[in-house]
């Protein structure tokens, strides 16, 4: 987190929602409020937490890298 009146305090928020303009929403129309609710829902919780790559994880996958993480403290213990 930055300071008050830094760039970086929005920074993640604004990439993911560029990632979910882009990927979802602008690629197709919703009849309804809750078809447009379950879409959001099924990208964010079928895909972009799951199974999306992260930079910041050695390009894993959140589930790939949680996975990891456990087998070495189990491995540890």
């Amino acid at each position: 987190m930055g300071s008050v009146g830094d760039a970086y305090d929005n920074a993640l928020c604004e990439s993911f929602f560029a990632t979910l303009e882009c990927e979802l929403l602008a690629r197709r129309r919703f009849t309804s409020l809750a078809e447009a609710g379950m879409a959001v829902f099924s990208y964010v919780e079928g895909w972009y937490n799951p199974a999306r790559l992260h930079s910041a994880l050695g390009y894993r996958s959140p589930i790939a890298y949680e996975q990891e993480a456990t087998q070495a403290v189990e491995a540890h213990t």
